[in-house]
């Protein structure tokens, strides 16, 4: 019975039954690791600066577009030395960059504000992460006093402003309430010659 059995089944009873095989496995492609977050650099203790470095400074401050030679000249110290100075200034953190003073109005932002800040106990550093990200902002601070944070925008026209206000500031989280304090007119003070005491 048993071998009717197999040989009504098409089977031959001396070969091995065949084995199922599963469909190959695919396998998904390797995920690519997460790059670690990048621990802020800590700069080096300030070095103590003479009265050639606050030259320098100077300087810069008043025309940050000033070659090397130019500024060895005035200093009166070798181009190496005026170079190697600056690259010490920069290693310390003294100069954090070098940028160009503009005239807002002229630039098309004719609203320009300085706004207040009340935010919650503790979160100064994620509400200036997005305070950072704001079109127009260009000086933020923390304080004392009345309000915690202190912050400077400039916007093409008042209808940007009150939409940066409104829609962008009022909507952080941490961030209580504001006050606006509109700019009728501003000066930049920047270093100038009849100035020789900046940075004394």
């Amino acid at each position: 019975m048993a071998a009717e059995q197999m040989a009504g089944s098409g089977e031959d009873p001396g070969r091995p039954a065949p084995q199922a095989t599963a469909p190959a496995a695919t396998t998904a492609p390797p995920v690519p690791p997460v790059p670690p977050v990048p621990e802020p650099v800590a700069l080096p203790p300030a070095r103590p600066l003479d009265a050639i470095d606050r030259d320098i400074l100077r300087i810069l401050q008043t025309d940050g577009r000033a070659s090397i030679r130019s500024v060895a000249e005035r200093v009166h110290v070798s181009r190496a030395n005026a170079y190697a100075r600056i690259n010490r200034l920069v290693e310390d953190g003294v100069i954090r960059g070098f940028g160009a003073r503009v005239d807002h109005e002229r630039a098309g932002q004719g609203a320009s504000a300085y706004i207040t800040l009340k935010i919650v106990q503790n979160s100064w550093r994620t509400v200036r992460e997005q305070l950072q990200a704001l079109p127009g902002a260009t000086h933020i601070a923390l304080v004392s006093g009345d309000f915690d944070v202190l912050l400077l925008v400039h916007t093409p026209d008042n209808r940007a402003l009150r939409e940066l206000v409104l829609t962008r500031i009022q909507s952080i989280p941490e961030v209580l309430s504001t006050r606006t304090l509109l700019v009728f007119e501003e000066t930049d003070l920047g270093p100038r010659p009849d100035r020789p005491a900046e940075l004394a």
